[in-house]
């Protein structure tokens, strides 16, 4: 079996901050050990359950030379293979070859959410909502959408209790939760200790990964158009002579093809 963590840094116990997942910030190292033992504790989960080829990518924009690369390459645990410094979103070698299932860890909510931490879409300042035809989703929708592509399922979501919420209700009830804090604001949060919530990881994705009924894969029928709020007008101009995009208004961009990633492709990318 073959199953890759996406896993981002907002969604770990004990963090709320900004301070915490930015790069050169005096918290950065202490949360980076947050950050990487609750990822070891999913890995154990799945290799527990008989995952055999388990991929890790690291999806936390840290900023500078840390960007896709917060874990701490000396604590990581063995038997999974880590992507670092890939662009978030872009990653779909395992799709590609051939891939049973997606597990998001420390994910947090989209854009808005008033009980979750740090919450945002894709952009703390430029992004305001983002929607697949008409359903509103956040970062984990967006990978669930990308995996959907390929027929992949979302199995499995860690973080605050309103991301948990988010993911099942997007998903569906058969997504394994593990919420591993609970926002009080955007900035502040309740926690389980983080040697709980490495436990509790644990256990959870080895019960997603073993389950027999796993969510279907989150598809949208085509034509499929990915339409983005922005912040502010002068936003729009990242996104003006891509294939495929369309300005719909000074704060409105759309992207449509005949399925999600096609849509994705034509909006994200890199130069």
């Amino acid at each position: 079996m073959r199953v890759v963590i996406f896993c981002d840094m907002e969604g770990i116990s004990c963090i709320e901050t900004w301070e915490q997942v930015s790069a050169g910030k005096p918290f950065y190292e202490e949360s980076r050990k947050l950050y990487t033992d609750e990822m070891n504790a999913a890995v154990r989960g799945a290799r527990a359950a008989g995952a055999r080829e388990i991929t890790v990518v690291d999806c936390h924009g840290a900023g500078g030379a840390y960007s896709f690369k917060s874990f701490q390459p000396e604590r990581l645990e063995s038997g999974a293979q880590y992507v670092f410094g890939y662009p978030w979103a872009r990653y779909i070698t395992p799709f590609e070859e051939g891939c049973e299932a997606i597990l998001f860890l420390g994910a947090h909510a989209m854009a808005g959410t008033p009980d979750s931490v740090l919450c945002h879409t894709v952009s703390s300042e430029a992004w305001y909502n983002a929607r697949i035809n008409d359903t509103l989703v956040g970062e984990s929708g967006i990978l669930a959408a990308i995996a959907g592509c390929w027929d992949v399922p979302a199995i499995f979501v860690s973080g605050d209790e309103a991301t948990c919420r988010e993911v099942t209700t997007l998903l569906g009830e058969d997504v394994v939760a593990a919420p591993v804090k609970t926002g009080l604001g955007r900035y502040s949060s309740r926690n389980m200790a983080p040697r709980d919530a490495c436990s509790l990881i644990e256990m959870r994705v080895a019960q997603a990964v073993s389950l027999k009924h796993w969510p279907k894969p989150l598809k949208f029928p085509a034509p499929v158009t990915f339409r983005v709020e922005l912040a502010t007008p002068d936003n729009a101009n990242d996104f003006m002579g891509r294939t495929g995009v369309t300005i719909e208004g000074p704060r409105t961009v759309a992207s449509t093809g005949d399925n999600f990633w096609q849509a994705w492709d034509q909006f994200w990318y890199r130069n």
